[in-house]
């Protein structure tokens, strides 16, 4: 059997720091998204933003137009432009998908965020509490990085 070495005395630094960390109140968080300071208020006015969000091979842009009056999100405009084709992401989009039935429902599912991400932002007023619809985590990664463009701004 091997004696206790210097794990064992690591492995209880670490639980003890994590004991007093939640005996002291503090929060741990093992993420990386940011949370918005909800004690923000958001300065009236209307801000657009566009991103591509990760998608920078893409040729997809995502525009939004917000609209903020006493601190709230009032009108959301989203958009998805293929800049490659010039064309706009829409219902009739799928068409470049022909023969190809898992690429047309996965057009049809981020369509179907691109219509319900604007009106769950409103509904929420938080980025952060807005879920992803299955299927169409493309348009809501889209949307969200988009937004955060425009709120840049906005404080």
């Amino acid at each position: 059997m091997k004696k206790p070495g210097n794990y064992s005395v690591i492995v209880m630094a670490i639980a003890m720091s994590l004991t007093d960390i939640v005996l002291n109140g503090q929060d741990i968080k093992i993420t990386e998204n940011k949370v918005q300071d909800t004690s923000v208020m958001l300065k009236d006015g209307t801000y657009t933003g566009q991103s591509r969000a990760r998608y920078i091979y893409e040729p997809f842009w995502g525009s939004v137009s917000l609209t903020v009056k006493n601190g709230l999100f009032t009108e959301i405009s989203f958009v998805i432009r293929d800049s490659l084709l010039h064309e706009t992401f829409d219902e009739k989009y799928e068409k470049h998908f022909e023969g190809n039935p898992v690429y047309i429902l996965q057009s049809r599912n981020d369509w179907t965020g691109v219509q319900t991400y604007p009106k769950k932002l409103s509904e929420k007023q938080d980025t952060n509490k807005l879920d992803a619809i299955s299927g169409a985590t493309w348009s809501y990664n889209i949307f969200r990085a988009a937004v955060g463009e425009a709120l840049k701004n906005s404080r």
